[in-house]
């Protein structure tokens, strides 16, 4: 074994990056809402919504390698609830974009509390493990 090169002495990095898009491209524009029916009337009030996808992805904004995760959405709604297709096509629009976990999780809550304009909302991203490290990242938002 002593004739065998290292793998650092046989592979070079090569400053490898794939492409990517920027946070401009992340299409808050299809989320829609529908009217919520239980607005003041006693019963249906402090309801919480909990939406989650574990087929969320975006890529790393340093290399374009995709980054998977479990996207959570709790939410109390006021007088609109998201659609879940419109939602759908929300979070795929996420897939090509090289995004920050830390900046990804709050762009997610503003989009979605400036749409649904709810009561409460938290957004949480539990990122799958990258170079043997789990991240999860929790953004909240509060009316009050």
């Amino acid at each position: 074994m002593g004739d065998r090169p290292s793998a650092k002495d046989q592979f070079e990095a090569q400053d490898k990056s794939l492409p990517f898009k920027g946070p401009e491209a992340i299409d808050a524009a299809c989320l829609e809402c529908f009217d919520y029916e239980y607005v003041g009337r006693g019963t249906g009030e402090g309801i919480e919504i909990v939406t989650t996808t574990n087929e969320f992805t975006s890529v790393c904004p340093f290399s374009g390698l995709p980054d998977f995760a479990e996207v959570t959405i709790t939410y109390t709604p006021d007088r609109k609830c998201v659609e879940l297709r419109s939602l759908k096509y929300y979070l795929m629009s996420y897939r090509d974009v090289g995004i920050w976990y830390e900046h990804l999780v709050n762009r997610i809550l503003d989009d979605l509390v400036k749409a649904v304009e709810p009561t409460s909302m938290e957004v949480i991203i539990a990122a799958n493990a990258r170079g043997g490290l789990s991240s999860t990242v929790t953004a909240r938002y509060s009316r009050e």
